[in-house]
């Protein structure tokens, strides 16, 4: 989580769809069913999305000039991302809304959108619906029913959203009040800057501090991973940071982390606050976490 240039690639590049065993939902990448049906930690994608079209080449190398004078071209990255194939343009209508069809991009970001109109997100969606039909025996009964749910709904559900994401800041429709948006993306984007691969290096005495404190049934890994990205995130101004939970649940690979391991990471040495839509805020104390 603090390799955020990794993490842009996870969300671009082509997915491999594979599986060792029903534990193993490493062809889900850097996503969860959550994610995928309700939207939870969408924005943090986006945002990795925006900050790698904004600040870098195709190899990860930071761009020259203003990142400011990019903006359309990082906007149309995102749209090209979550684009969706729709009939219904074919057909003339009085009141379209915003497109989500961005097909004549397709020459301008071949990896994030085809000729047919079907974005990286959209093409990710049907590949592991298509890999778990074909693989049942290396996929859980819930995988089978999740993508039930995906095979039915998503594409419908995810055009509401890719409308959604394109109302303007200053909308008279309180429809777009309190909603994740393109223009809210791009300002956020802007203000974090160039993608960061901040390494933190623990003591061996941290890490055997970390491994003694870590609850049983919990990765040895979680606690060292929540240090580091706090460390990576924290500003002078204030001690808390936010914790995208869901990103956490997929990079993690398992809802486990949101669901139970969170819960009993010790309080002396992470503080959290209520989750909401997926986030929250939580706090680290350093002496008890090795800072």
């Amino acid at each position: 989580m603090t390799n955020e240039w990794n993490e842009f690639k996870a969300y671009t590049e082509k997915p491999v769809y594979a599986s060792t065993g029903k534990r193993d939902t490493a062809y889900l990448g850097r996503f969860t069913f959550v994610t995928l049906t309700a939207f939870e930690g969408l924005g943090r994608i986006l945002t990795i999305i925006a900050r790698g079209y904004l600040f870098h080449d195709k190899d990860g190398n930071l761009l020259p000039g203003n990142p400011y004078d990019r903006i359309d071209y990082a906007r149309n990255a995102l749209c090209s991302w979550c684009s969706i194939p729709d009939q219904t343009k074919k057909v003339p209508d009085k009141n379209p809304g915003p497109a989500v069809d961005f097909e004549n991009l397709a020459l301008y970001f071949p990896e994030l959108v085809n000729e047919k109109g079907e974005g990286w997100l959209c093409r990710h969606v049907h590949g592991i619906i298509r890999f778990a039909r074909k693989n049942p025996t290396l996929v859980s009964e819930s995988v089978i029913k999740n993508c039930d749910v995906l095979a039915e709904k998503f594409n419908r559900e995810w055009k509401k959203k890719v409308r959604q994401l394109q109302v303007p800041i200053f909308a008279l429709n309180t429809k777009g009040a309190w909603v994740l948006r393109f223009d809210d993306i791009l300002a956020d984007a802007l203000e974090l800057g160039a993608l960061r691969n901040t390494e933190i290096a623990f003591k061996p005495e941290e890490l055997q501090q970390f491994k003694a404190a870590t609850p049983k049934g919990i990765s040895d890994d979680v606690i060292p991973t929540l240090i580091a990205y706090y460390r990576a995130n924290k500003v002078d101004k204030s001690d808390w940071v936010v914790l995208p939970v869901s990103n956490f649940d997929a990079y993690f690979g398992t809802t486990s982390f949101s669901k139970k391991w969170l819960n009993q990471i010790p309080e002396d040495i992470m503080k959290r606050q209520k989750q909401s839509f997926g986030v929250c805020r939580y706090k680290v104390y350093q002496n008890r976490a090795g800072g």
